[in-house]
This record gives structure tokens, sequence and C-alpha cells, in this order.
């Protein structure tokens, strides 16, 4: 690293939710400035008018801040700079390096036609250069408003050593002179941007490598700006587990979807640093080792691959490590969007219960969804509750559910106690475990499968326990 304070930036296009793409770009550049005690800016880049929405700005703040990836600086709109962006275009059209163009898109149609038919690369070819217009001749439409250009170096390579990708070197005849101003004088996307990192000091961009293609324009103008080069750094795409583009139905939704779903920020944030960089063969970390780590070294040259159901094994390891008084404040919530009422006296205790179905639950929907059946009346649970235990409950259980009642009505209430009185029961009547448990599970709780049976049994009142079993 240079001498310079390192400072990075996030730049989201307002056109869309925080897709996990984007969050993944966010996360490298976070953790980057955090690891070398740098700054970290937000910048919206907003330019694109008829596309970005305030809503839109919005989910990106709202990922961000789900995810804990608090911006230092901004965040800043470009929209709110383009008076900035006009004074620099005066600027390079007085110093010679933009000028004009009155080019129709049917002239710019016809050129890389006839380009095209010769076997030539298609591109703009400088004709309105001030040298190419005289020699040429070409007049000035009247009433026609002009872009402006950026006049490309003819010759010679832009080269960069890319953080991720190692030594790149393009040559110059591969670039036209790329447009920096519409005809109605707004400024383009890549314009915004060299000026943005330019004036905000930016050492290090890292972004998704879809960008390389922009990457030796903009450090073109930014020579003819004499301003310093940031190291670029092009993280390759996020693929789905079929190795295609990760789209929606691979999980490319916006980042709050998986809140809604249940995931922890923690396990998002960790997930997310494996896609496209590692550090030996650690696949879970905090979020401070991970500051810790990440020098910029160790990023992938091929693309990562999204795996949902390695997002849901990371989601159940954060969520075994949180408190169950912590998980019952975040299930609370589900509940309630459930309609399940668990607040009522002498109902089982929430925490102890997210604290008993926590290792089961890959998210905090799916432990909403296990809370739920020790508040949910079991015949509302499972409608088909009466067939299944006319298929599990034989006669010699009848008698056994009769006995086992009774002796829970004079047990002490809780787990151990419970789990005596049900070996009693199945030593009395000759029966083995899954004979008893299962229609017990079924009757109290409208489920064949639950975890331990008398830790299931203790959590509930006695009398709605005895009034199942009877029922």
């Amino acid at each position: 690293m240079t001498d310079a304070k390192i400072r990075t930036r996030f730049a989201p296009s307002p056109t869309g939710f925080l897709h996990i793409g984007g969050a993944r770009t966010a996360l490298f550049s976070w953790a980057f400035a955090r690891h070398f005690g740098g700054t970290f800016i937000l910048r919206i880049e907003d330019t694109d008018v008829e596309r970005s929405t305030p809503q839109a700005v919005q989910a990106i703040l709202e990922g961000m801040a789900w995810l804990g990836l608090a911006h230092d600086e901004g965040p800043f709109y470009q929209m709110r700079r383009m008076d900035r962006y006009r004074e620099v275009i005066t600027q390079m059209l007085a110093a010679g390096t933009a000028y004009h163009c009155w080019a129709t898109p049917a002239e710019l149609d016809a050129m890389r036609e006839a380009q095209r038919a010769r076997g030539e690369k298609p591109r703009y070819d400088g004709r309105w250069r001030p040298e190419n217009r005289d020699r040429l001749g070409l007049v000035v439409p009247a009433g026609q408003q002009p872009v402006v250009r950026f006049r490309n170096p003819d010759d010679g390579e832009v080269v960069w050593n890319d953080l991720v990708k190692g030594p790149i070197a393009i040559g110059n005849i591969e670039l036209d002179d790329l447009i920096i101003a519409r005809s109605d004088g707004t400024p383009t996307y890549n314009f915004c941007v060299v000026v943005d990192d330019w004036e905000m000091q930016i050492t290090h961009v890292i972004r998704g490598d879809d960008h390389v293609n922009n990457t030796p324009r903009q450090i073109n103008i930014l020579r003819a700006l004499g301003a310093a080069l940031p190291v670029y750094g092009h993280v390759p795409m996020i693929h789905g587990p079929d190795g295609q583009k990760l789209s929606k139905r691979h999980g490319a939704v916006s980042v709050m979807q998986y809140d809604d779903e249940g995931f922890l920020p923690e396990a998002v944030i960790n997930y997310l640093a494996r896609l496209g960089w590692s550090h030996g063969d650690d696949e879970v970390f905090s979020r401070e080792s991970l500051v810790q780590w990440f020098d910029g070294s160790h990023l992938s040259h091929s693309p990562s691959q999204f795996d949902p159901e390695k997002l849901k094994w990371l989601n159940n390891h954060y969520l075994k490590r949180t408190p169950d008084e912590t998980l019952a404040v975040w299930v609370a919530p589900r509940l309630a969007r459930r309609d399940v009422d668990h607040s009522g006296q002498g109902g089982p205790d929430l925490a102890a219960v997210c604290g008993l179905f926590k290792d089961r639950a890959s998210t905090l929907e799916e432990l909403a969804d296990l809370a739920a059946m020790l508040w949910v009346d079991p015949v509302v649970a499972n409608p088909n509750l009466t067939d299944e235990l006319a298929a599990q409950l034989r006669p010699e259980a009848m008698p056994a559910l009769h006995d086992l009642a009774s002796r829970l009505s004079a047990c002490d209430w809780n787990a151990v106690a419970i789990s005596g009185a049900i070996k009693e029961t199945l030593a009395a009547h000759q029966l083995k475990m899954p004979q008893l448990a299962v229609p017990v599970r079924l009757k109290v709780f409208g489920r064949a499968q639950t975890p331990s049976v008398d830790a299931m049994l203790a959590l509930m009142p006695r009398e709605t326990v005895l009034a199942r079993l009877r029922a």
C-alpha cells in the first residue's frame, strides 16, 4: 500500500434493490478500508434519471445498514454535483482534451456499417476533432446541440496492475473518443465516476469485473485531468450453482429479503466474504477477523458460485451461537405475523423454546415455524391429525397413554421427572419408545417429529398436556 490514507468507495446505481453482487462489492471495499484504518465512502450514482428512484435509494441504505457496513463519508449524490461536472467539461474543452461533436445517430450507424463491411472494428472515427473537422470541411448544423467527446490518446497503451487480475494492458487504438456529455448537457456515467473518484481522493476502486472495459477510458480521462490514479481491483462475478450468471432464481434478490427469510446479517457477511476471497481453510469467521485479514490479497481470479444450502448451513451455525434470549426477541415478531400469541400467562418461555429448537433451524423463519407448535392447537396445526393418529396409535398403546397421563399428573414438572414417567410407562406396558412417543407428540403438538419429548412436554403447561393426552 501507499503512504497515503486509504480511501475506498461503494457507488451503486439506485435503479433497483441492493443485491448479493453489490453487497459483496460493498463488503470488500468496506473491509479493505477498515483493515488499513482508511475511509469508506458511499456514493449514489443516480444520473440515470429515468430509472433511478427514491425507493431504490432507500433500499440501498437499508441494506447497507442491515449488513452493518457503515460509511464514513456520504452518501454523495451525483445529480447534486452536475454543476461541478459541467465546470470540468468546460475546462477540458478549453484545454483541448475534449471537443464538440455533431455526428447524428444515423451518421454513426452508417459509419459503423461501413467499418464492418471493411472488416474493421466499429468505432467513432474522430471526424469532429478540430483538425479533422477543418480538413473534411464539416459545417456545424443549425439548431442541433452537440455532444462532448473526450479526446482519447491515439497511440500507446493503458496499463494498470489490477489488484485481482494482475497487469492489464489495452492499446489506445482499441478505444474511441468517449462521449462525456450528452446533447442535453447531461454528463455521462464514465465521466462522472472519474471526477468523483478524483475529487473524493479515492485510492482503491474494488468493483465487479464487468467494469474492466470502463477502466482504460477512465484512466485516460484521469490522466488528462492531471489526477492521481487509484488502484483498481476487478472481482469476478458471482454465478449460480449451475455455473450460469446469478439471477433471481439463484438468490440474486434484495439483501433485505434475506432479512425477511430469517438470515442473520453476520452469517450473510461471512458467506459473502467467502465468495471470491479466502483466508486459508477458514469457513467461519467473525466480522472482526475479516477486517484483520482482508488486505486485498487472496482474491479469486475465477467466478464464485452462490450456494443457498451453504448459506443456510452457515446461518444455522450463527443461530446456534446466539443467546436464547436474543433469539426470542427476533422470533417474537415472526410469531406475531403468524397470529401466534406467545404472551399468555403460564405458557412456554419463548427463550427456552428457541434454545430447544435452534439446532434444527436454518433460519429465524424456520425457528418461528417450529416454535409455533407449542402455542397452536394440534388439530389446527395438523389438519390430517386424525388420520396420522389412526396410523400411529396401536391398540396396545391406548392404555399406556392413559397411564402416562396419570403419572404426569402426579410427578414433578421438569424434563427429568417427565422422562422418568415415560420410562415407567414403557416398562409397565412393554412398549418401545416410538410406540408411545410418536402418539404423544401427535396428540400434544400435532407433529410426529420433535426434539426430545420430555424436554418438549416440560415447556408446556401441565394442564394443557394432560388435556391433549386425554382428548
